[in-house]
C-alpha cells in the first residue's frame, strides 16, 4: 500500500496549479505505470493484465478495475483505430486520475473502430466524481496518441525510452526514436 501512495502523489498536480493549467501526461503516468512488452492474446486477456497492473498502482482490487473497464467497453470500444486503445473508466476508492501504458508483443483484436488489431493502450482510471478532470484527460491522451509519427516511435523505441518518449515534450519532437 506505501508504493501506491507514493505513486498516487507523483501524480497529483500542484495543489495551487490553475484549472485552467494544461494537463500533461506526467500528471497521468509515473514510469512504473509503463509496461513495454505486455503479453495477451485477446481483448479480454488484455483487460485483465492491464487491471492487474493497474491495480498495483492504485491499491484497489483487479476484480472492481476489469469490471470497470469491461462495463465501459460495453457502451462502445475505446479502441480509437491505427493500432491504439484507451480503456477508461470511473472508480470509487481513487483520489486521482491513474494512467497505466502497456505495449503489446503483438497486437489483439479489440474491436476498434477501424476493425485493425491494437497494440499500444493506455488505461485511465478517474475518481468517480471526476468530471471535467476526466474528460481533458481523455482528450490528452488522445491528442497524444492521434499522432501517428509519436505511435511509430513509441512502437520502436527502447523499454527504457517509453516513460520519457510519453511524458517529454523534447523527446516526443525529438527524431530519434529511442
Amino acid at each position: 500500500m506505501r508504493a501506491a501512495s507514493r505513486i498516487i502523489t507523483v501524480r497529483q498536480r500542484a495543489p495551487n496549479a490553475p484549472n485552467n493549467t494544461p494537463m500533461e501526461i506526467s500528471d497521468l503516468l509515473s514510469p512504473d505505470a509503463v509496461v513495454p512488452n505486455l503479453k495477451a492474446s485477446s481483448k479480454k486477456q488484455v483487460l485483465q493484465e492491464l487491471s492487474l497492473r493497474a491495480s498495483r498502482l492504485t491499491g484497489i482490487a483487479d476484480k472492481l478495475i476489469v469490471e470497470t473497464l469491461s462495463e465501459r467497453e460495453k457502451l462502445g470500444s475505446t479502441g480509437m483505430g491505427q493500432g491504439i486503445a484507451i480503456p477508461h473508466g470511473r472508480l470509487s476508492g481513487i483520489t486521482h486520475m491513474t494512467g497505466l501504458f502497456a505495449r503489446l508483443d503483438t497486437p489483439v483484436e479489440y474491436e476498434a473502430m477501424d476493425d485493425l488489431p491494437v497494440d499500444l493502450f493506455f488505461v485511465l482510471l478517474a475518481p468517480e466524481a471526476a468530471g471535467a478532470e476526466h474528460l481533458k484527460a481523455l482528450a490528452r491522451v488522445s491528442r497524444l496518441l492521434r499522432n501517428q509519427a509519436m505511435c511509430e516511435k513509441l512502437r520502436a523505441a527502447s523499454p527504457a525510452a517509453l516513460y520519457s518518449l510519453l511524458t517529454d515534450p523534447a523527446a516526443r519532437s525529438g527524431s530519434q526514436a529511442a
